[in-house]
């Protein structure tokens, strides 16, 4: 299974991104189904908080696999809105343990956790205008609020890959944990939350969430607009076949 999700510990769900060959990039199949997940954990009263990691060491999440299909119909773009929680007042607490890179939509996803841990090995980065793909997944709402505009247009514009250092400089994890004790680090963290009241947990993340999710739909359309804007040109051509063919891209 591509998604694995089990009982980590009482009242705590563990969810596990695994498609390692490709270092747990995201399939468009994938992402449906962790959209999924979290309409069943919403919902379900015996989970008081998540845990999200990857599989293996390599990655944490690698964005979306785009080798596979690239179209953009309204339908994926809802797919992709639910799965990485762009525009939705989530009401239960997500851990990330960030146990390799992070990337594109990988940090997409980690814009929509409340507490990150990363293994220091761990990089991360929005390579996206690097290949001429807008990253709507919410890197361009929710990255300037988390970490400050410098910051955020940095990692946009350059499209570079920073350590687990820079990220926890720049507060987009957390702490940095050694990876042997990574998930237990994070498990320990989602006890602590699933301790207290889940009423007033839930209500908390869920005013501190809708916040997010307001400002994220109310940009929407214009996300959207420019997305479609980018995979319409040239470069949007030139920058997916370079990356399929491992070259850099040529945007003359």
């Amino acid at each position: 299974m591509p998604l694995l999700v089990r009982e980590a510990a009482p009242h705590v769900v563990l969810i596990t991104i695994d498609n390692q060959a490709k270092r747990n990039a995201m399939s468009r199949s994938m992402l449906a189904e962790l959209a999924d997940v979290w309409d069943r954990l919403a919902a379900d009263n015996a989970c008081r908080a998540i845990v999200v990691t990857g599989a293996g060491d390599k990655g944490f999440c690698a964005g979306a696999d785009i080798g596979g299909d690239l179209t953009a119909s309204p339908e994926m773009a809802a797919t992709i809105n639910r799965s990485l929680l762009k525009t939705r007042a989530f009401p239960k607490p997500i851990i990330a343990a960030v146990n390799g890179d992070c990337a594109g939509g990988g940090v997409e996803l980690l814009l929509s956790t409340d507490i990150r841990g990363a293994a220091p090995h761990a990089r991360f980065g929005l390579p996206e205008v690097r290949f001429a793909i807008y990253p709507f997944g919410g890197a361009t709402v929710k990255l300037i609020q988390q970490i400050g505009y410098v910051h955020a247009m940095d990692l946009i514009l350059t499209g570079r890959l920073v350590d687990a250092e820079t990220a926890a400089r720049l507060a987009l994890v957390n702490e940095i944990v050694p990876a042997a004790d990574l998930l237990d680090w994070a498990v320990a963290k989602a006890n602590l939350i699933a301790a207290n009241s889940p009423a007033a947990v839930q209500a908390v993340k869920t005013q501190i969430s809708s916040t997010i999710a307001d400002h994220a739909q109310a940009r929407e359309a214009l996300d959207q607009e420019l997305g479609d804007r980018v995979r319409a040109s040239a470069d949007f051509n030139e920058g997916v076949a370079a990356f399929l063919e491992k070259r850099k891209p040529d945007y003359r």
